[in-house]
């Protein structure tokens, strides 16, 4: 009997002493249906540690904690919050090389590491509906379209609607939200219960993203579902990593970072958290996602450029709205 307990003592030390890597995601991000749980699969099997995901809002938990935060690293930030993360002073440079990325933008940030990428865009089904052209065309299409789109104020697809507007129709925003106003059935706090509205069929578009259809390609196999692409361009959304200054497990962390752009870690993106992978290309991407209809023309806003828009851009939106 005293071999199995020494054996089942030996096991606890071990576990006990093992490292441990904090990472502070989206709750989507670590849901059985998100990214996370292959993700740490596939990292423990290369770090002989244990990768602890803690799901919650990301920039006002650390602006909260500061110093004293659990996070050794932090993922799922996007360029439209990187301005004030960066001026937090609470991330340290990712230390990673850039040079295999394959992002549609030239991208130098030594704090902020891109994991993966998508567009802006409103998605239709084909057999209910001949989509618009172009953004004019949807601004001027019949008043009798049905669309759903998110708050700005509490979505990150819905500000980079506004966002996506003010690119194209800079001054003339408001006019641009004034035609569309008449066409948006409802405007929801978030995406999941846009896309049900618009998987219900209560709406015939929907604020989403170029990525979207390849869900319904590859796990539905279904075809009809598709983004409508506008000559005027599509404003490009891009998702983040960040290590914490303050972590307790640098070298753990740094291994992290590295292992973002890695092959496994790019391989499972596409289909772990339906958008295009940063570091991968096309040529390797799944084939649904070589079916997608991308853009040519592609928007995008510095985080300071960004920064400065916001508000301008979320009043437009407002004042189109309300008219």
């Amino acid at each position: 009997m005293k071999a199995p307990t020494l054996a089942a003592g030996l096991f606890l030390a071990t576990q006990a002493s093992a490292q441990t890597l904090t990472v502070y995601a989206p709750d989507y991000f670590t849901s059985e249906w998100g990214p996370g749980p292959r993700i740490e699969e596939l990292f423990e099997a290369q770090c002989a540690c244990e990768l602890e995901f803690k799901p919650g809002d990301l920039l006002p938990r650390l602006m909260l904690e500061g110093d004293r935060t659990e996070a050794d690293v932090v993922i799922g930030l996007n360029t439209d919050v990187t301005k004030k993360a960066r001026e937090s002073g609470l991330f340290a440079p990712h230390g990673v090389d850039l040079s295999g990325l394959t992002l549609p933008i030239e991208w130098t940030d030594d704090v902020f590491l891109p994991f993966n990428y998508g567009h802006t865009a409103f998605v239709y089904d084909t057999t209910r509906l001949d989509a618009p052209a172009s953004f004019d065309a949807l601004l001027n299409a019949p008043d009798d379209l049905r669309l759903v789109i998110q708050d700005p104020r509490s979505s990150i697809s819905g500000l980079a609607l506004v966002l996506w507007v003010q690119s194209v129709y800079g001054d003339k925003a408001q006019e641009a939200w004034e035609k569309l106003a008449p066409k948006i059935v409802t405007v929801t706090k978030g995406w999941s219960e846009s896309y049900g509205l618009f998987t219900d069929g209560e709406a015939d578009m929907v604020l989403s993203y170029t990525t979207s259809p390849a869900y319904h390609i590859i796990a539905e196999d279904d075809e009809t579902k598709k983004a409508a692409i506008f000559p005027e361009g599509h404003y490009f959304m891009v998702e983040l990593a960040a290590k914490v200054a303050s972590t307790d497990e640098p070298e753990l962390a740094q291994q992290f970072m590295d292992f973002i752009l890695s092959h496994d870690f790019q391989s499972m993106i596409a289909t772990g958290n339906w958008s295009i992978p940063a570091a991968l290309d096309k040529s390797e991407w799944p084939e649904g996602f070589q079916k997608l209809d991308l853009p040519d023309t592609v928007l995008f806003y510095s985080e300071d450029e960004a920064a400065a828009l916001r508000d301008q851009a979320i009043e437009a939106w407002r004042a189109g709205l309300s008219q």
